[in-house]
């Protein structure tokens, strides 16, 4: 099986590089950034060429965004279609709304967008001594399974709580509304120009039977499939109702 491996917190980190030991027995291809681009969403190069640097076999620093490495590889930069784009692990959870920000899900969303079947994964952080391994082993264990359940219809976004083991339960998902507390702190320089600065001061969510965040908060691992495409809200009928039909 041919596995094209991508993140958003840039080439050589832990998570994409124990994903990468675990699927050593299958032909593996790493396209990631050549640097963090967390919260780049799905923002696409098109003004400029991206750069493929080797960096050893089947490996290549890019230095687009998350979703430019599915699409330049898909599109022809590297030799093989691959069978399924992973992309992850994630330093960090990828919960309900961050599904917007995120990189991680931007690139399993490109590969489904093109007809390979994406994977977004994302592990909580302890703050030392993470397990990779396990998430990675974790993936692996179930991999058919998900290969299996998708559809060209959505992407699969999975969530791995701390701790974690094979035992881990497992709940089929939906993402949670969830909102974060942060802050803008201002820097002004001695030129005069003036600097802001985002700072994060935690999320939070609704916590809602059924939510990826309710999973992983319970210490489950959490999956969801993600529609691909915007749909309408239920106040559909209601702006037709004001507006009349097409």
């Amino acid at each position: 099986m041919n596995i094209l491996l991508t993140n958003d917190d840039g080439f050589g980190t832990a998570g994409i590089t124990a994903l990468a030991e675990v699927f050593s027995g299958h032909q593996v291809w790493i396209v990631a950034p050549d640097g963090e681009r967390s919260g780049m969403s799905h923002s696409i190069t098109i003004n400029r060429p991206v750069r493929f640097e080797q960096r050893g076999e089947r490996q290549f620093a890019c230095s687009g965004n998350p979703a430019d490495c599915v699409l330049y590889s898909l599109r022809g930069a590297l030799p093989v279609r691959p069978d399924v784009v992973i992309s992850g692990i994630n330093h960090g959870v990828n919960l309900g709304t961050d599904l917007i920000y995120s990189g991680t899900a931007a690139a399993s969303r490109q590969a489904v967008l093109m007809g390979v079947p994406g994977i977004a994964v994302s592990k909580v952080l302890n703050g030392s001594g993470d397990d990779w391994a396990t998430g990675a082993a974790v993936v692996a264990e179930h991999l058919e399974a998900f290969l299996s359940l998708w559809r060209d219809s959505h992407f699969i976004n999975i969530n791995l709580p701390d701790p974690l083991n094979h035992d881990t339960e497992i709940a089929v998902t939906k993402p949670s509304r969830r909102g974060y507390n942060d802050i803008v702190e201002t820097f002004s320089a001695p030129d005069g120009s003036v600097y802001h600065f985002l700072r994060g001061k935690g999320a939070y969510a609704d916590d809602v039977e059924g939510s990826d965040w309710a999973a992983v908060s319970s210490g489950r691992i959490s999956v969801s499939p993600v529609h691909l495409h915007p749909q309408v809200d239920t106040d559909f009928n209601t702006y037709r109702e004001v507006f009349g039909p097409w």
